[in-house]
């Protein structure tokens, strides 16, 4: 039997994953109402906000598609209860944060929100219904979720109800996520039920050719996700392990990482050494698979993943150590700039982004740090690092009696130059394209000599950087 269309859409979570999904489903599916729901009034009013350059996530070409969708079939709203009655699909698309206490501590998923909103979906829902997994989780979840709702069969007015659940995992990139949507290389779709799977893929097929869209079980479909993050942040883990060895040995890793790259068993994609991964997904999924690992009795399995995570951290704490070497061993009273403090260009987030472990290293150490970046607020970056900005002190005095104490700080930069102001070195840590066109021949006249660069991105000239006077280290260049 044909699947039914559907007509109606509601998601649960309006954060990284659901808006932009919803917005791009929304503007590609005319005919389809699609409803985001959040219990966060605030966010929903970002949403909502007629000035389009304050929707809560930045997302290249989000904003367009935004525009043209909300208008027309595309709503946020706080009222979850009424958007679940009304759709025939229901999108669960809420954090799933690393356990911080309790069994599965520090690797498990916290799955809280998504038994929450199964549990309300089951309250809600009306008529038949289409359950689908959009956050990341842990492999067998679907079982939690369909035992919650096969308990709610029949309403409270006892008109009989149905549910199917499906997985539906999301391979964003923050900073393509518009892109990725628009153009996925695959939609993968999980579960028991092939009537509720050509509905979805019904849905993905306005714009999505049918070739890219693979039916799966729901555990196959659940375990590929966190396998795809296990797999590129291992990439990343296994480059900046190579690029610790090219500066011990003289090489190059952005040769080595070219020479590798152009077997075509391998690939050139993320082999760029940098100061590690970070985002909401990585590190959280690589622990959550870790902790199954353990769980299914494969400890061996679990370490090797493990140490993926393990290299990250110590590519980070690296890097802050490699800067007080440089600094004549003491970075306490001196002034750094560090520009970016997202996990990548192109986004607003910073969560587990390596500029966090970084800096709190180095005010550990006592350092005065300007940190500048053109999409984080100054809010969230004293979120993140746990610590109330300062006043940026005269760049002219010199260190002050509190800072030669070993009082790390840190302020907001609105510029790079201001940040650079007798500053004694200068961290590049996220790759906005704004760093890679700085004229260093002036800014070096703003910082006390003898000044370093520490580009941990790879995205300026070691010849424009020496002209300027300037010292270089660059992440696996053993000749900087």
């Amino acid at each position: 039997m044909p699947a039914a269309p559907i007509r109606s859409i509601c998601c649960i979570g309006a954060g990284y994953v659901g808006g932009p999904t919803m917005a791009v489903i929304a503007d590609r599916c005319a005919d389809i109402q699609v409803t985001v729901v959040d219990i966060n009034q605030a966010r929903i009013d970002a949403w909502n906000d007629p000035d389009l350059s304050k929707l809560p996530v930045y997302e290249p070409g989000l904003d367009a598609v935004v525009g043209r969708a909300r208008s027309r079939n595309l709503r946020f709203s706080t009222a979850v209860d009424e958007a679940i009655a009304a759709a025939d699909m229901v999108f669960i698309s809420v954090n799933t944060p690393t356990k911080t206490k309790g069994l599965g501590a520090g690797q498990a998923s916290d799955l809280r929100w998504v038994e929450a909103c199964a549990r309300q979906v089951a309250k809600s829902a009306q008529g038949h219904t289409i359950v689908v997994e959009k956050s990341t989780l842990p492999v067998r979840t679907a079982e939690a979720v369909k035992a919650i709702l096969s308990a709610a069969q029949q309403s409270d007015h006892g008109e009989p109800r149905s549910f199917a659940v499906l997985s539906n995992p999301e391979f964003l990139a923050e900073g393509t996520a518009v892109r990725d949507l628009e153009s996925p290389d695959r939609v993968l779709i999980g579960g028991e039920h092939p009537e509720a799977i050509d509905a979805l893929a019904s849905v993905y097929g306005h714009w999505v050719p049918q070739e890219r869209i693979l039916r799966t079980n729901l555990w196959s479909s659940e375990l590929s996700k966190l396998t795809a993050n296990a797999f590129l942040a291992q990439r990343i883990s296994s480059i900046n392990s190579v690029a610790a060895l090219c500066e011990a040995t003289g090489a190059d890793v952005r040769e080595v990482a070219r020479a590798i790259g152009t077997d075509s068993r391998i690939g050139p994609k993320f082999l760029n050494a940098g100061p590690g991964f970070g985002g909401s997904c990585f590190q959280k999924d690589i622990l959550n698979l870790v902790y199954l690992c353990r769980h299914f009795g494969l400890p061996e399995v679990a370490d090797y993943w493990e140490s993926v995570v393990n290299l990250n951290s110590w590519q980070q704490h690296r890097i802050a150590r490699t800067v007080v070497q440089k600094l004549f061993g003491t970075v306490t009273g001196k002034r750094l700039a560090i520009l970016g403090f997202a996990f990548k260009a192109d986004t607003n987030d910073t969560r587990e982004a390596p500029a966090i472990r970084i800096a709190r290293d180095l005010l550990e150490e006592g350092a005065q740090l300007a940190i500048h970046d053109p999409k984080v607020e100054s809010e969230q970056i004293a979120r993140d690092l746990g610590l109330i900005a300062s006043e940026a002190p005269d760049a002219e005095s010199g260190p002050t009696r509190a800072s030669l104490s070993g009082e790390g700080t840190w302020w907001p930069s609105a510029s790079v130059a201001d940040a650079l102001d007798g500053a004694d070195g200068v961290l590049i840590l996220t790759e906005w394209n704004e760093y890679r066109q700085l004229d260093w021949s002036d800014l070096a006249q703003r910082m006390r000599q003898p000044a370093w660069v520490f580009d941990a991105r790879s995205v300026v000239s070691r010849e424009a950087i020496h002209a300027a006077g300037l010292q270089l280290w660059r992440v696996g260049d053993g000749d900087a």
